[in-house]
Order: structure tokens, then C-alpha cells, then sequence
């Protein structure tokens, strides 16, 4: 999500249209507010708060070596897993799924309404995703190939960017409440008691780590939209990054060792490695607008959707930035990959 610049899972910062990228009409103002349509994100405007956490005692964040330039090579590669998808199909967001070297890609989603932020479960056969065809966005399950759809939450306010747990059997998400602030929430992957964790500023994009034990999240707590780490329980939140503007969706490694995230203003938004405790920031793309990114299965591989062909469309790019290759080359916008087996 992300902020308004703090927009929307992939992505912080605005509204998708069929001819551009999901953010990139949104204003250069740090919060705008949004108001909803069938295709927008969610209405988030974040106000900057100062607010004390605990945080890390480390050096502003530099990118230690200058992104090498990539060059788009031939398809015909090996790639594991699956990604998942929003994709703008009929005039709506939609669910779509396609094996992890961009082949198979097919459409799960009908519904004349915005679906989107979705998210594979760690053993590849259920997909959870937010919905707005009641009226109100709520976090709905489906099956991996579409079928039985169903709402999970109802009531709670906004829901968005739902993620699960390592084991499968808890959903972390964020909730925005009727003034738009938005707070994270874990629950029962079948939507069983939903408990609020964070306590501070808005939060969007929260991203389990692979043993289970923290959660990655954007969030504008203490006045810019930065990286945040905190115990899976919503405890000892700790700030990762330091003097840029981080948009929300956030991947970690298999090894759980680093993070990728993005960062910048519209138009130059990039991807970027850091390690888990705030060090070793890599810088991996150089052109156009870069968002959402996502780590394959094996370590090997970060997806991410580029406006760099004038079209938002999924790449994917080793984590030392070599290897830009691109999935889909669609008429309409693909953004919001994650990765799953």
C-alpha cells in the first residue's frame, strides 16, 4: 500500500487509470486525500505525526555502491514459484496469477469492482486479496485458480494488503478507520479475532518475516514515510530507514536477512536492499517508476512493476541489480506482484 504518497500497497501514492500507473496521477503533495472510485486505491491521507518509538541508533541510510545499469534479456529463463497480481482489466482492478518467468498468466478475477493487493499463502493454494464488490473493502480468500471467493472481515473499517503469516494460519493487514488513518491488524487466517498492534501514526504494507517473529511495515509515525521493523506482537518497533521517502509494499528475504522496499518521489520512485537492522543499503534500479517489490521463493529474484516502457508492467531483477527482465507486456497496467510458490 503506501502513503498517499502513502498510497497503496504497491504503493504509496495514488490512483490507477487504464492508460497510467496506479500512483502516478496522484498530486506531489506528501498526503493527499483521495477520494474512492471503482479503480482508485484507498482513500488514505496520512497526517505526519511525531510520535516516540523505539527506535535503532544508526547512520542515515546511503546507498553503499551506485545501482549498475540493467538491460532487459530473453524470457527464456528459469524462475520458481508464482506471482500473483493486480491487473486492469474491463475498467476495474483485477486478480491475475502467472508462473514466476511470466508465462501462463491468467485472469481469476470477474467482478465489476476493485480487486487488489493480493497475496499468495506460503503453500501456494489460497490467495488473499482486498475487495471492495460489497461496497466496503474487506479481505476476501479465494482459491489459487479463483474459485470460492469469500469475505473474511466485515465490520473493522477499510481493509487492505493482506499478508500471511509463515505457517499459514494468521493474516497480518491494515485497517483505515473513518478519519483514514490506517493501523495494522493480525487475524486468524479465516478472519478469527482481529486484534490492532500498531499504536502510532498511519501504517500501511505489514509483511511477516520468514520465521514469523516481526513485521515489516511503512508507516509516517515520525513525519516521513519510512521502513519500520517490529516484534510480530506490535512490540520494540524499530525505524530501518533514514532521510527518504518510503513508499509501503516491502518484501524480506527467504533468509530473512534483508528487505526490499521503495523509495522517491512520483515519477522516480526505485527499488531497494537493506539489511534487516538498517545497514548495507543497496540501490537497484536507475529509470522511470519503480514500486511494489517482492522476493522470489529462492532469494534469487525481486519482482516489481516499472512504468519504464510507458506502461506499468512486472519485472523482475537479481537483488544486486543485474538481470532486469520483463514478464508482462500488456496493453493495460500489471502492478502489485507478490511472489509465492
Amino acid at each position: 500500500m503506501g502513503f498517499g504518497i502513502f498510497l497503496i500497497g504497491c504503493n504509496l501514492f495514488s490512483t490507477v487509470s487504464p492508460t497510467l500507473p496506479p500512483q502516478l496521477t496522484a498530486t506531489v503533495n506528501r498526503f493527499p486525500t483521495l477520494p474512492p472510485t471503482s479503480t482508485s486505491l484507498p482513500p488514505i491521507a496520512l497526517t505526519p505525526r511525531v510520535t516516540p518509538t523505539t527506535l535503532t541508533t544508526q547512520p542515515p541510510n546511503n546507498p553503499t555502491t551506485q545501482p549498475p545499469t540493467p538491460t532487459v534479456i530473453s524470457n527464456q529463463l528459469s524462475v520458481t514459484g508464482h506471482i500473483v497480481f493486480t491487473c486492469f482489466i474491463d475498467g476495474f482492478d483485477n486478480i491475475c496469477l502467472m508462473d514466476g518467468d511470466g508465462k501462463n498468466s491468467k485472469r481469476l478475477t470477474q467482478t465489476k469492482a476493485t480487486d487488489f493487493y493480493p497475496s499468495l499463502s506460503p503453500d501456494g493454494g489460497t490467495i488473499a486479496f482486498s475487495s471492495r464488490r460489497t461496497g466496503n473493502f474487506e479481505i476476501y480468500l479465494m482459491n489459487a485458480d479463483g474459485s470460492n471467493p469469500r469475505a473474511i472481515t466485515r465490520g473493522l473499517g477499510s481493509c487492505f494488503a493482506p499478508n500471511f503469516s509463515p505457517d499459514g494460519k494468521k493474516i497480518v493487514f491494515v485497517v483505515a478507520d473513518e478519519k483514514s488513518v490506517q493501523h495494522i491488524y493480525v487475524m486468524g487466517a479465516d478472519g478469527g479475532s482481529p486484534v490492532k498492534i500498531s499504536d502510532a501514526g498511519s501504517n500501511v504494507d505489514p509483511t511477516f518475516s520468514p520465521d514469523g517473529k516481526f513485521i515489516a511495515f511503512g508507516s509516517d509515525r515520525d513525519g516521513t514515510p519510512s521502513l519500520y521493523v517490529m516484534d510480530a506482537d506490535g512490540k520494540s518497533v524499530r525505524r530501518i530507514t533514514q532521510n527518504r521517502v518510503v513508499g509501503g509494499r516491502n518484501d524480506w528475504s527467504p533468509d530473512g536477512k534483508r528487505i526490499t522496499f521503495y523509495a522517491g518521489v512520483p515519477y522516480t520512485r526505485n527499488i531497494f536492499v537493506i539489511n534487516a537492522d538498517g545497514s548495507g543499503l543497496q540501490q537497484l534500479t536507475n529509470e522511470s517508476d519503480n514500486r511494489g517489490p517482492t522476493w522470489s521463493p529462492d532469494g534469487k529474484w525481486i519482482a516489481f512493476n516499472s512504468f519504464r516502457d510507458q506502461n506499468n508492467e512486472i519485472y523482475i531483477i537479481h537483488p544486486d541489480g543485474t538481470g532486469l527482465t520483463r514478464l508482462t507486456n500488456d496493453p493495460r497496467p500489471d502492478w502489485q506482484p507478490k511472489w509465492g510458490r
